[in-house]
């Protein structure tokens, strides 16, 4: 048996980017058990899995997150691990991982320092989907390669003829100034186009989609449609959810990673972020952007840590929204 810590710190989503990482790790050592280290915020992973065993919660957004580093080196030291994978780029992971005493130590390649300090010090190429980002983690101590993520739920009958629309994205992002998703009208314009091509349209989205959703309902023309916010209690059930849509249309939030993980025909609307690095290049998946023709796009992340104030990189007509869906 081997004792396994995970580091992996983000959102829902990041964690699902990192599930390939843990699926091929428990291939390779099946009788292990795998420790996730993670933001108390994606708890709502073990939902969607079985190869976690147990968690440690690290609070990053505690005032003292130093203290919480302390917290999980003591919890690594005191774990017996024999083996610990961090996603962390931070020049800093590669000594935390050194003073955990874990024997085989897998991070990045940050410099002199983590070459010396990690048993595998590995190239951190950006410029891949993210899940083979961090598969590159654990090339050296495992013969098998996990593309995409895969989930635990039990699927439903798919509805003929339905597209499922989540369009809200999380709270946080908001609140950091990341936009990324058209306005709430440009969304019920979308649902009153599919209407009229005769598509059974479902509307759908969690705790921080409550204003979005509450604006597409006052906007929205038509009643041809079944609203089912509210319908889902935890990523499970939205997983469930997605799993009886026929197509699956979406902003760039955490649902698109579990329709991706499900193999449903699924549809993103892009704007400042890098559609190659969270979208797998497959037929499945297809990226809707606008033709704004920006010199800096994709900006988000990569040049700027906010969304700019023009964001002519969302102003998608809801007639292309509509279109792609229904003819790509």
């Amino acid at each position: 048996m081997k004792r396994i810590l995970a580091i992996n710190f983000g959102g829902i989503g990041d964690e699902i980017f990192f599930l390939p990482t843990l699926i091929s790790l428990k291939k390779q050592f099946p009788e292990s058990e795998i420790t996730l280290a993670l933001e108390p915020r994606s708890k709502g992973i073990v939902d969607l899995t079985d190869v976690i065993n147990q968690l440690i919660f690290i609070d990053l957004k505690n005032k003292n997150k130093y203290f919480e580093m302390l917290k999980l080196l003591l919890a690594a030291r005191q774990g017996d691990f024999d083996i610990v994978v961090s996603s962390g780029g931070n020049k800093l992971i590669s000594i935390l991982l050194f003073l955990t005493g874990i024997k085989v130590r897998c991070g990045y390649n940050t410099g002199k320092l983590s070459q010396k300090l990690l048993t595998y010090a590995v190239p951190l190429n950006k410029n891949q989907y993210a899940c083979k980002m961090y598969h590159d983690l654990i090339r050296d101590i495992t013969n098998y390669n996990t593309d995409l993520p895969q989930i635990n739920i039990k699927r439903r009958e798919v509805i003929s003829n339905s597209i499922l629309i989540h369009p809200g994205v999380s709270k946080m992002s908001i609140q950091k100034g990341c936009i990324k998703t058209v306005s709430p009208d440009i969304w019920a314009k979308a649902i009153d186009l599919f209407v009229a091509e005769g598509k059974k349209v479902m509307l759908t989205g969690g705790p921080d989609d409550k204003e979005c959703i509450d604006e597409i309902l006052k906007n929205v023309r038509t009643h041809n449609f079944e609203n089912l916010y509210g319908s889902t209690k935890n990523l499970k059930d939205l997983g469930e959810l997605i799993s009886s849509s026929e197509k699956f249309l979406c902003s760039d939030s955490a649902p698109l990673h579990i329709s991706v993980s499900l193999g449903v025909r699924t549809y993103v609307i892009f704007g400042p972020t890098d559609d190659k690095v969270l979208i797998p290049q497959s037929e499945n998946v297809t990226a809707i952007k606008a033709n704004d023709n920006c010199p800096l796009k994709p900006c988000l992340w990569a040049r700027r840590n906010t969304s700019c104030n023009d964001l002519n990189c969302l102003k998608i007509p809801p007639d292309k929204i509509v279109k792609t869906v229904l003819y790509n």
